[in-house]
């Protein structure tokens, strides 16, 4: 089976190659002001206050986002404020961030939404208020200046597909498998699921999802879902976890129950523990994406969006299947282990 496969045709090279073309127009804009009505001057980006929102402050995925915004930041001169609440299910929280953006006057907000609609009334306020707004991650249904995000449904599909594979290597030709989610109500994870069961379907019509279980972003509760699956469902061939808490949860009821060997787990993301899942078999395989991508292209899109520059109306930077066949190759470690930052104080 192909242990290394890239999950899209667009590679993170080729998005690499799109952020030097957005970097090269905000530099470019700044020091030459050039571009429609030449609005854009000399060190227009300096000065400039962007404010990065994430999901959660406490998770090693949202860190590495921060870092690569930091990173960002000084690269371009700009001031670049860290926020997020401290749990992927408080909108409310994520809300009154952005309210106190608008507050500050910020001139831009790059955020990852923890809903698909329920930010979108303070989006639009911002925007009014003049205030651009880059999303990553996932969609929201009202409008802003640009995206950026893994295709989640396509990344469902491939790990779909891998389960499969593992579930076919050990010779079972049918049975049930768990699909571990997080928050219900997030286009991210709702499309990974999606694509998870039509991946999982095309590959392996022989496997069927038996349920889906949300644990709220909580690595107990999945643990205790998954632990649950293990006694009530005889055949159960696999377990998909759609994002990093998720996937720590199972893994932990995989360890304990002593099942590594015998019940293949897929999961998404990465972070310290869900590295050492995978290093020790509890994980098989692992779908990274690029956080630190997420924050740095997110600021640099949100400052040529500032400046007047044009932007990349949606850019998918692409993931990456990790293994233990490949997880030490070194442009797959630097996925799996990114640079972090915590929030502003």
């Amino acid at each position: 089976m192909a242990r290394n496969r890239v999950l899209f045709s667009t590679p993170l090279l080729v998005a690499g190659v799109v952020l030097a073309l957005v970097v090269g127009l905000v530099v470019g804009k700044a020091v030459s002001g050039g571009g429609p009505g030449g609005n854009a001057g000399p060190g227009k980006a300096s000065g400039l206050r962007v404010d990065v929102i994430v999901k959660a402050t406490d998770s090693s995925f949202w860190q590495s986002m921060f870092a690569g915004a930091r990173k960002a930041g000084e690269d371009f001169g700009v001031e670049v404020g860290r926020f997020g609440p401290t749990s992927e299910t408080d909108v409310n929280d994520q809300v009154q961030l952005v309210e106190n953006s608008i507050s500050r006057g910020v001139n831009a907000i790059v955020l990852a939404a923890n809903s698909e609609s329920a930010l979108d009334k303070v989006i639009d306020r911002a925007r009014q208020a003049g205030i651009k707004v880059v999303t990553v991650d996932g969609t929201v249904t009202t409008r802003n200046e640009a995206f950026i995000g893994t295709n989640n449904l396509r990344a469902g599909e491939q790990a779909g597909q891998r389960l499969c594979q593992l579930v076919t290597a050990q010779g079972k030709t049918s049975g049930q498998v768990l699909l571990e989610n997080a928050v219900a109500g997030v286009q991210a994870l709702g499309d990974r699921a999606m694509g998870f069961r039509q991946g999982l379907a095309a590959s392996c019509p022989q496997l069927t999802v038996w349920q889906e279980r949300f644990d709220n972003n909580d690595i107990n509760t999945a643990a205790n879902q998954v632990n649950d699956a293990l006694g009530a469902v005889p055949d159960l061939a696999g377990i998909f976890a759609a994002n990093n808490m998720s996937g720590n949860g199972a893994a932990r009821a995989i360890k304990d129950t002593g099942r590594a060997a015998t019940l293949p787990v897929v999961a998404f993301d990465s972070d310290p523990q869900e590295n050492a899942a995978l290093a020790d078999g509890s994980i098989d395989a692992l779908v990274v994406q690029n956080p630190y991508f997420f924050g740095y292209q997110g600021v640099a899109e949100a400052i040529a969006a500032s400046t007047g520059a044009k932007v990349p109306v949606n850019l998918d930077p692409g993931a990456v299947l990790a293994d233990q066949s490949n997880m030490n190759d070194p442009s797959v470690k630097d996925l799996l282990n990114p640079p972090t930052a915590q929030a502003s104080q």
